[in-house]
């Protein structure tokens, strides 16, 4: 064992693929340790905020103030409010309200803005402009709105006895707060989700839910098609004509198609992740169980096989001691394999709206599915679905790396 063990572990293949899969494993099991907010928390009252640290804009104008007299401060004020995408926009409006190209430069935004608060009108009717273009040039009105004002903004309160506004503060557009002396601060490494939620914690937990239902799947396949394969291959006559006349009903309807059938009867209320997981193994276990029948009726009359024969050990004696340990390597590699693909067909299932019920708990899949449904990728929102995307190709880079090393050490026909 210690040997093959070394054997193992010399495969630079499996050693880059055992690292991968082994700090995604971590990072699943210490990440809820460290974060006890539920992944189905909504904590943002909107949908997609971008990544980044978010503090608390009200704690911010009671913490302490610093004057920093940055030069370049004003112009990133005016590019995050108005990008090179809204001034193409604006210079657009203008041309099809009837001002000469030549007169409007897109880089002078005190001229832009004047030539557009001059010209802009919401009832004007350009030729070719949708609803849409108009709604959002409205929009970019409102947030016009004392772009190129240099004073600062004044804080007040409601008189409770006249209701009216007194002044109780101003603030300059020098004052900075140290973002570590804010009272309530959150960071969003991977922003919110279509529903508000921490992306971040969300693809951990689903991550190892989809392994977890990919382990399960696993087992039941491997579980399945081991014992049908050693039984088909070593018992033989009605017995391995029976099983081939299964195995090939399965082979001759998708094994997909059959998982989508199955999960669409059982219903959304019913399907939990392990259900889903027995499922994917219940259709999963065809190719493993040909492939170690295979692997069966080549050691079958094998010497030492015979040799037990005509000891009178049982047929279950002779399969677990006498040919089980011969194919032993095969059966890890098929149960990698096996685990990897449960992955994948979770994650197909779920984009079809057909895995787990998304009120449980999150998988990948169904990270995938609603980023579709809210059309993320239309709107730009990579956060949304890169992340779950990179992690599915992530595990399954990893085992698939793993088998293949292992395929190295154990297949004559590769070993080096």
């Amino acid at each position: 064992m210690q040997h093959t063990l070394r054997q193992i572990f010399r495969s630079g293949k499996f050693v880059v693929g055992f690292s991968i899969f082994a700090a995604i494993l971590l990072i699943v099991t210490i990440y809820p340790l460290l974060v006890r907010e539920s992944p189905l928390t909504i904590i943002g009252q909107g949908t997609f905020f971008p990544p980044g640290i978010y503090v608390s804009v009200y704690d911010s104008l009671t913490s302490p103030r610093y004057t920093l007299q940055l030069d370049d401060a004003a112009a990133k004020r005016l590019a995050s409010r108005l990008s090179d995408d809204d001034r193409l926009a604006m210079k657009e409006w203008l041309v099809g309200a009837g001002l000469l190209e030549s007169e409007i430069d897109t880089t002078d935004t005190a001229r832009l803005l004047g030539l557009w608060e001059a010209t802009y009108d919401p009832a004007k009717r350009i030729p070719g402009l949708t609803n849409a273009k108009r709604n959002y040039y409205v929009r970019l009105d409102a947030s016009l709105d004392g772009l190129l004002a240099t004073e600062g903004l004044s804080l007040a309160t409601k008189d409770p006895q006249t209701g009216a506004l007194i002044e109780t503060g101003q603030v300059a557009q020098t004052d900075y707060a140290n973002v570590s002396q804010v009272a309530n601060l959150r960071v969003l490494a991977l922003g919110t989700d279509n529903f508000g939620r921490d992306v971040l914690t969300e693809l951990v937990t689903a991550t190892g839910v989809s392994l977890q239902i990919g382990i399960v799947a696993g087992l039941v396949a491997t579980l399945i098609g081991l014992t049908l394969g050693l039984l088909a291959g070593y018992v033989g006559g009605l017995v391995d004509d029976v099983i081939t006349f299964v195995t090939n009903l399965f082979i001759v309807i998708p094994s997909f198609v059959l998982l989508i059938l199955i999960s669409f009867s059982i219903g959304q209320e019913q399907r939990g992740a392990f259900t889903i997981a027995v499922v994917i193994g219940l259709t999963g276990w065809v190719w493993t169980a040909r492939a170690v029948r295979a692997q069966v009726i080549s050691l079958r009359n094998r010497d030492h096989v015979n040799l037990s024969k005509l000891s009178g050990h049982s047929i279950f004696r002779i399969i677990v001691a006498d040919i089980l340990p011969y194919i032993a390597s095969y059966v890890v590699m098929a149960l990698i394999l096996q685990i990897s693909s449960a992955i994948l067909a979770e994650a197909g299932l779920s984009i079809l709206g057909l895995g787990p019920r998304t009120t449980d708990v999150p998988t990948l899949g169904q990270m995938m599915n609603w980023a579709f449904i809210y059309q993320a990728y239309i709107l730009g929102k990579w956060w949304a679905y890169l992340p779950a995307l990179a992690a599915i190709a992530l595990v399954s880079f990893s085992m698939n790396l793993m088998n293949t090393g292992l395929d190295q050490v154990f297949n004559p026909a590769l070993r080096e």
